[in-house]
C-alpha cells in the first residue's frame, strides 16, 4: 500500500468515547542536547540506535496515520532538530501539506538548532513551533537546562520571527525556581506576537530533585497573574490540551495545560508515538501498542492499519497523574523525552 499522491484523508481514528484522533505527536529521537533537572537526569542512557525507527519508518509510520484521519502532525524528541537528517524527513512528510492532506506539520523544540535550521523550517512548510524556555535570565537558564546556551536560544528565536514562523513559548512553572517571572515572560512574548503556554510540571521518569518541591498548581500562577493583568477566557484552540485567556492590556494570549489540577481528557484528541515505534494511546497510562514490528514486518501497510485502529480503540477515558507524595515517585517510569514532548 502506498500514501504519495494521494489526496483524501481515509476513515477517521474515533475512540470508545467518540473522540475523534486527528492529532499526532511523534518523537523521532530520546537524545537531547540539554538535561532539564525537571526533565531527566544530568547522566541519562538513551537507547542504542538499532532500537530507533528509520527516518524512512518514521515517514511512513506518519503517513499511515495521516491517511486515517490525523490532521495535525507534531515532532518531538528529546530534541527533535538533533536527530541526523530530520530535514529531510520534513521534507517528505510535506507533500501531505502539500495535497491538503495534512492541516499542520510543526515541532517542539528547546530551541538549540533554530537559529541554523530556521530558514529551512519555513522553506519546508512549518508555519509554527514550540520553542521550550522556562526563564529569560541567563544564569538561572543555565541552572534549568544545565547543558544549554541561552544566547543560541534567544538568537534562534529571533532567526524563527524573522523567517515569518510563527512562535508560542512553553514555560514550565517551577516552584521556587522561575515563579517570579510570568509577568517579564508575558511581556517578552507577547512584545514579539508570540503566545505564551505554561505548563504544570508532570510527573514522568525519575530526576535529580524532590517533585514535590517544584510543583507549582497553575491555579495559584492564575490569581497571581491576576494582580498585574486583566485576563479573560479565549476560545483559542491549537488543536493541543492548553485552555487560553487573552490579556486586555497586551492583546496577546497565554495558555495554561494543567494535567494535574484540570485534566483535558474529556476533548482529548491526539496519541503519541516513541521513537521506537511505541504508540502510547495517553500520555498518563502505561497501555502501549508496539508498531515497529508491524513495520518491519512487512511492507503493506495492512499489519500495520490493523495495530493502529485496535489501539484506538482501547484508549482510556483519561490519566492517571498524580504526585506520590507518600514516596515521592513520578506517576509514570518512563521520561518524558521517551515519550515525546
Amino acid at each position: 500500500m502506498t500514501f504519495d499522491g494521494e489526496t483524501q484523508n481515509g476513515p477517521s481514528l474515533i475512540d470508545p468515547f467518540g473522540r475523534q484522533i486527528n492529532y499526532l505527536r511523534v518523537s523521532v529521537t530520546d537524545r537531547c542536547d540539554f538535561r532539564c533537572f525537571y526533565c531527566m537526569a544530568e547522566d541519562m542512557h538513551f537507547l542504542p540506535k538499532k532500537d530507533i525507527l528509520s527516518l524512512e519508518e518514521l515517514d511512513r509510520l506518519c503517513s499511515a496515520f495521516v491517511h486515517q484521519g490525523v490532521r495535525r502532525l507534531r515532532l518531538t524528541g528529546g530534541e527533535p532538530l538533533v536527530r541526523k537528517g530530520i530535514l529531510t524527513l520534513i521534507s517528505s512528510l510535506s507533500r501531505h501539506i502539500e495535497t491538503g492532506a495534512l492541516e499542520e506539520l510543526t515541532l517542539t523544540t528547546n530551541g538549540s538548532q533554530l537559529k541554523r535550521m530556521a530558514d529551512d523550517l519555513a522553506n519546508l512548510g512549518v508555519k509554527r513551533i514550540n520553542v521550550s524556555l522556562d526563564s529569560l535570565k541567563e544564569d538561572r537558564f543555565n541552572a534549568i537546562t544545565r547543558w544549554g546556551k541561552f544566547s543560541l536560544v534567544m538568537d534562534g528565536i529571533e532567526a524563527a520571527l524573522a523567517a515569518g514562523i510563527k512562535l508560542k513559548l512553553n514555560m514550565v512553572a517551577l516552584n521556587g525556581v522561575n515563579d517570579d517571572e510570568f509577568d517579564d515572560m508575558i511581556r517578552y512574548c507577547h512584545e514579539r506576537d508570540m503566545d505564551l503556554t505554561i505548563i504544570e510540571t508532570m510527573p514522568l521518569g525519575e530526576i535529580d530533585h524532590d517533585r514535590l518541591d517544584l510543583y507549582l498548581p497553575l491555579d495559584q500562577v492564575k490569581r497571581q497573574l491576576s494582580q498585574s493583568w486583566t485576563l479573560s477566557p479565549s476560545r483559542h484552540k491549537t488543536g493541543g490540551p492548553a485552555t487560553y485567556m487573552s490579556v486586555a492590556e497586551t492583546g496577546g494570549r497565554i495558555g495554561f495545560i494543567t494535567p494535574l489540577t484540570h485534566n483535558f481528557c474529556e476533548s482529548c484528541n491526539r496519541v503519541r508515538v516513541t521513537c521506537t515505534g511505541t504508540l502510547y494511546m495517553c500520555l498518563g497510562q502505561e497501555d502501549a501498542v508496539d508498531l515497529r514490528a508491524p513495520l518491519r514486518a512487512s511492507e503493506s501497510d495492512d499489519l500495520l492499519l490493523q495495530e493502529i485502529c485496535g489501539a484506538i480503540a482501547r484508549k482510556p477515558l483519561g490519566h492517571d497523574f498524580i504526585i506520590d507524595r507518600e514516596h515521592n515517585r513520578p506517576s509514570i517510569g518512563r521520561h518524558m523525552s521517551v515519550t515525546g514532548g
